[in-house]
């Protein structure tokens, strides 16, 4: 095994275990980490048994290994950014309206104030 897949095993099982902690002290979801772990579990497969993704790159036509790693690498950051874009489109839209009803019961009571 070279350094550097010694580095990313260690990398990736510390990164499980960040997952399961944040899990346990509900700073992330279920889902959320199921996928995390997946991608973790994942990585370390790849760094463990590297061969699979040469075969793998032979099904999927790809040239080499680390190329599919890296097309798959980006399609998932692609998803990832996806997600997030939407979450923060939904979360604008959530503190718009937030906003128009304080200012709405701002000005609501501004108004029994001034008729009394």
């Amino acid at each position: 095994m070279q350094i550097i897949q010694i580095f990313a095993l260690i990398f990736a099982i510390f990164a499980m275990f960040k997952v399961i902690w944040q899990l346990r002290d509900n700073k992330i979801s279920g889902e959320s980490a199921i996928f995390w772990l997946f991608i973790w579990t994942l990585t370390i497969l790849i760094v463990v048994f590297p061969r699979t993704m040469s075969y793998m790159a032979t099904l999927t036509g790809v040239g080499r290994g680390v190329d599919v790693v890296v097309y798959v690498a980006i399609i998932t950051l692609f998803y990832l950014i996806y997600r997030i874009y939407t979450k923060i489109e939904n979360i604008e839209r959530e503190l718009t309206l937030i906003v128009r009803e304080i200012a709405i019961s701002k000005r609501e009571k501004k108004e029994r104030e001034n008729n009394k």
